[in-house]
């Protein structure tokens, strides 16, 4: 089983109440759905912060020189769309 913690949460009573009637609708606990939604959160700030790391990484004259080469094959049958 994965490690666990708990943590007394306050909400408004209008996103607790949000929260009650979208859990309900989905058929999972208040507590699933707050762990998911804090889950995807997360996942979300993480991903910005990885974008803006190989943003500061780039190496823009590299990619115009790939951009610019001649070269390469036609399109294969099919591959036209």
């Amino acid at each position: 089983m994965k490690a666990q913690s708990t943590f007394p949460l306050r909400l408004p009573r209008s996103i607790k109440a949000a929260v009650e009637r979208i859990s309900k609708e989905e058929g999972t606990s208040i507590n699933q759905f707050v762990a998911t939604a804090v889950a995807e959160k997360v996942a979300a700030m993480e991903a910005v912060a990885f974008f803006e790391e190989r943003r500061r990484r780039a190496d823009l004259a590299g990619f115009d020189a790939i951009m610019a080469r001649v070269g390469g094959e036609p399109p294969r049958p099919g591959d036209e769309r």
